[in-house]
């Protein structure tokens, strides 16, 4: 499998916010996209992920065979906002994602024991701690399987123990196969990844 982007830009409105990126990643790999707020992170990530149209250019993926055909429904897009509902339980929000996206290789208590966030499912999702709510919601993709993880600034709110768990599931990620690109100011102990500088470096 090959995630693809050929000269690649995106706008916000209406403005270019970047432009003329190119990657190719391959089944295993990790691209860590940095640079300057308003660079255009968060929109490379959108625009992959199929939330926004690019400008020009092109993203594809290649041998994703019938169950992912398209680059949306290859990806996992874990943005800045956790995307669970406050007055679900935790359990009852991963029931949501798991339906809606399918099934994966975990159930979700499995899921919530690899986040540290085992016994916990009942509780509604308000009542969690900041870095808790992060927690659940990277369980989302472990209950559903989608091979490309989009991730912005996955680790906003972890402790440092939270950090290395979810550098671990990153990694596992990866050697199962998977596909990673984050957008992050923090490292995300990953090795061997490759690096896109926002208005700089493309590879």
């Amino acid at each position: 499998m090959l995630l693809i982007a050929e000269s690649l830009s995106g706008e916000r409105g209406g403005e270019t916010v970047f432009d003329g990126v190119d990657f190719a990643l391959a089944e295993g790999q990790a691209l860590v996209v940095t640079g300057p707020n308003g660079s255009g992170k968060s929109t490379l990530l959108r625009v992959v992920a199929g939330l926004l149209p690019h400008a020009s250019g092109r993203i594809s993926i290649e041998g994703g065979g019938e169950a992912f055909s398209t680059v949306a429904s290859a990806c996992h897009y874990l943005g800045h906002q956790n995307a669970m509902k406050s007055a679900l339980t935790v359990r009852e929000n991963l029931e949501f994602w798991r339906d809606f996206c399918g099934d994966g290789k975990l159930g979700i208590s499995e899921a919530l024991d690899d986040v540290g966030l085992g016994g916990i499912g009942h509780l509604p999702f308000g009542y969690l701690s900041t870095g808790q709510k992060r927690r659940a919601a990277i369980a989302k993709l472990l209950i559903s399987h989608r091979p490309v993880w989009l991730l912005d600034e996955p680790t906003a709110g972890l402790d440092k123990a939270s950090d290395a768990r979810f550098s671990g599931l990153m990694q596992g990620h990866c050697a199962s196969g998977g596909i990673v690109v984050a957008a992050t100011h923090l490292p995300l102990g990953l090795e061997g990844v490759k690096t896109l500088e926002m208005g700089r470096v493309h590879v």
